[in-house]
């Protein structure tokens, strides 16, 4: 019989490779070599790639790759272990549920939309808990820098009302999220799921010259852009690991959504209705994953050209996970890794504020300043001075850009707690804030550089500074862009007289 190309191949049709043209080195080791059987299984929803049974195992391979082994057609029956092998590797029905052109993104969808909806609801009354634990702590601090040990006020208000004010802040809002968004993610990894998310996206991945892998990425920079940058590892080629560290900023974060959720709900839905700020979020979303391949696909044909790499993804059998096992160890590598970065990069920053807000310069403090030197810059991007600058002592983490905001906004010389968004609202109308105002920093929280624990991961993961510079500038040039599009489009539609 004829030899083939290894993608010609139909479902659950049998072959034994002849040959593989390169790379035989690099797919031996998953048992494809000349001699050995090869079985089709399935397709992706999108027709590419494919998973092929080999040896028991369930491996994906692009076309591309398929293009370059040769096989011969073999009667099943002549296959030895043809039975084995079939009841080993069938297509479960699980599979069918996830593979399945019909139901695989909107199953996917729902898996991401339920973890989302666990951590944000199991992450409120524990993060309530840890915010009033660990602010009761603040004067106590207070009070024995200042009566017991006798130190300046200056310098006690620093430290307790500017450096461990940030730092409980931090703590309280980021640790509750991470601990059960990481594990949740671990959870389904190790049950083989994710798996089959890269293996599903893959060829829309591919289009924008990135990786399937990436989607992994991406899912979990909704729970710390800085651990999924830790996870680009996974990805085959060097080119895509740049590709992956530089646009997961793109995904919003859980230190981000606390700044959506409130945008949204103060400017977009003061009807009290929950579902319309529910849509609004999802869109909102959406618009960050298209920025991203967007991104992907402007690195890709420019500073990140290259050959494109192959995706071999070995899709492991489900099983069922070691709950207490996985939990761990997600806590230890990923949670207490990342809050311990965040820690870090937190406490210098919050006396650095309180600096700012307390030196004067001139009638005013450093900080309102600085607000009123990038008032220009502000204004051509549909915002103003305070909003860019609360974005940047936001950088050690997007938790307390609202907050600054607000201290700004109100003159005061510490960061204070947003409790009242009707108060809040109407401040930020006060000073100036309208629909295109809200909207813009909603894209501006997507698409601006990321936080300084992301940053410190990017330049330990790439080992080059340069590529870190890039990992902050490439979001923020497209939220620029994004910001400047909308506002004069704004603007052109006000000139007409339909908004007023």
């Amino acid at each position: 019989m004829k030899s083939i190309p290894l993608h010609k191949l139909r479902e659950n049709e049998e072959a034994v490779i002849l040959q593989v043209i390169g790379g035989e080195g690099r797919l031996e080791g998953m048992g494809i070599r000349s001699g050995a059987y090869i079985r089709c299984l399935y397709r992706s929803p999108l027709n590419d790639p494919t998973a092929y049974d080999v040896d028991g195992t369930v491996i994906a391979l692009r076309r591309t790759d398929c293009a370059d082994i040769l096989v011969q057609p073999v009667m099943e029956a002549a296959a030895a272990g043809a039975d084995e092998k079939e009841s080993c590797c069938r297509r479960t029905g699980l599979d069918r549920l996830l593979t399945h052109p019909v139901t695989a993104f909107p199953v996917m969808l729902l898996l991401l939309l339920g973890i989302f909806w666990i951590t944000i609801r199991g992450a409120n009354y524990p993060s309530a808990v840890l915010s009033s634990l660990l602010f009761s702590l603040e004067q106590p601090l207070y009070d024995l820098m200042r009566t017991d040990l006798e130190l300046p006020v200056f310098f006690c208000e620093m430290m307790a009302c500017g450096m461990y004010r940030v730092l409980a802040w931090v703590i309280a809002v980021i640790l509750p999220p991470m601990a059960i968004f990481f594990p949740l993610f671990a959870l389904l990894e190790e049950w083989g799921l994710l798996p089959r998310i890269a293996f599903n996206m893959d060829r829309c991945f591919r289009c924008c010259g990135a990786c399937g892998k990436q989607a992994l990425t991406l899912c979990m920079g909704f729970g710390c852009n800085a651990s999924a940058v830790v996870e680009c590892r996974i990805m085959e080629s060097r080119q895509q690991q740049l590709l992956a560290m530089i646009t997961n900023s793109l995904i919003p974060c859980n230190g981000r959504f606390p700044i959506l959720i409130c945008i949204i709900t103060m400017f977009f839905s003061t009807d009290g209705h929950g579902g319309v700020p529910a849509l609004l979020l999802t869109g909102v979303i959406l618009i960050g994953v298209a920025a991203a391949f967007l991104l992907n696909k402007i690195l890709s044909l420019t500073v990140l050209k290259g050959a494109e790499s192959s995706f071999v993804l070995e899709l492991p059998p489900y099983c069922r996970p070691q709950f207490g096992k996985v939990i761990l160890r997600s806590i230890l590598e990923r949670t207490l890794l990342v809050l311990g970065r965040a820690v870090v990069v937190a406490a210098p920053a919050g006396m650095v504020i309180y600096l700012l807000a307390n030196i004067p310069a001139g009638d005013v403090s450093l900080l309102t300043a600085a607000a009123q030197l990038l008032e220009p810059a502000g204004h051509v991007i549909g915002m103003d001075g305070v909003i860019l600058l609360a974005f940047l002592i936001g950088m050690p983490a997007n938790e307390i850009v609202l907050p600054a905001m607000m201290m700004i906004y109100m003159k005061q010389g510490m960061l204070t707690e947003v409790t009242d968004l009707g108060f809040f609202r109407q401040l930020l109308l006060d000073n100036g804030w309208t629909s295109l105002t809200a909207f813009n920093v909603l894209l501006f929280s997507l698409m601006h550089w990321p936080c300084a624990t992301t940053l410190l991961t990017v330049r330990k993961e790439s080992g080059s500074w340069k590529w870190t510079l890039a990992a902050a500038a490439a979001p923020l040039i497209l939220g620029v862009i994004f910001c400047g599009i909308t506002t004069a489009v704004y603007c052109k539609i006000q000139e007409t007289g339909v908004i007023y």
